[in-house]
Parts: C-alpha cells; structure tokens; sequence
C-alpha cells in the first residue's frame, strides 16, 4: 500500500477542494440557466397586441405584447460568498417597454405574478422556481460527475 507523505495528502485535499468549488459553481449556473429559461417559456403564453384582450388564462403565464418582460428575466453574475456560490433570478430592473408607458417590466412583472387589480395572476418565475429542485440536482451531478477525481498532479 503506497504511503502519503503529508504534503502529498494536504496537495490532493486541496486539488479536491478546488474541483469541487469549480463544479458547485457549474452546477449553480446551470440550474439559474434552466429557471431563466422556464421563466422565460412561462411568460410566453400567447401574443396580442396591447389593449386587447390577453388570450392568457389566469393561473398561467402571462401572454406577450411587445417582449420586454420575456426580455428582462435574467440571471446575475455567479459570485463567491463566504458559505459557497450565489446567484440571483429575476427581472433586471428600469426595463420599459417600447410604447409609452412609466411602468417599467420589473414592477408589471410583479403584478402579474401576485395579482392585478382584478385580483387574476399570471405567474411565470415562481412556477419556474419549483423546477428549480429538478434543475438543481441535475446540474450538480452532471458538474460533479465531469471530475476525474483520480487525477493526480505533478506534485502527487
């Protein structure tokens, strides 16, 4: 059985650490991807022009008019915090649509997933989020899984 000097141990602990940094990273991308692109599928629900009728049905996605909020549904960048990996779903803010309106997708997004006047919603992101779990999973193990933990390296 070979033995491991404890340099050598400390280097392939390490190796692993970064590998599995580098992965959760991946694996968080790619499930925040899969949400976006649910939202974005989500809030796709029909065409009409504006000031008709939405031939959306309550309880689903809103239907698009001119694109804007399908448009503003983003990820954030990926960024370290102290416990791993962060990153943000949702509407990039000050995006107007191209009519005259002050009412930019960010806010009229929100209406319609908690509720318009009429009391009718038009989720997109939070049926998204619940895919979330599924998208998650596959994504770490596919990140993980892409690791040859049994590479060495030089130091090795």
């Amino acid at each position: 059985m070979p033995e491991f000097s404890a340099a050598a141990l400390r280097e392939a602990l390490l190796r692993v650490q970064r590998q599995g940094v580098t992965a959760a990273r991946a694996g968080l991308i790619g499930a925040a991807d899969a949400m976006v692109k649910q939202a974005k599928t989500n809030a796709s629900n029909g065409r009409h022009p504006r000031g008709t009728p939405t031939p959306a049905s309550p309880g689903m996605g809103p239907a698009v008019i001119s694109g804007t909020l399908r448009r503003s549904i983003i990820r954030e960048a990926v960024k370290r915090n102290p416990t791993g990996w962060e990153t943000k779903v949702g509407l990039k803010p000050d995006q107007l649509p191209p009519y005259n309106s002050r009412t930019p997708s960010s806010r009229y997004g929100l209406y319609l997933e908690t509720g318009l006047k009429n009391g009718a919603k038009y989720p997109f992101l939070e049926p998204a989020s619940r895919l979330l779990r599924v998208q998650a999973e596959v994504n770490f193990v596919k990140a993980f899984a892409a690791i040859d933990w049994t590479a060495s390296t030089a130091a090795d």
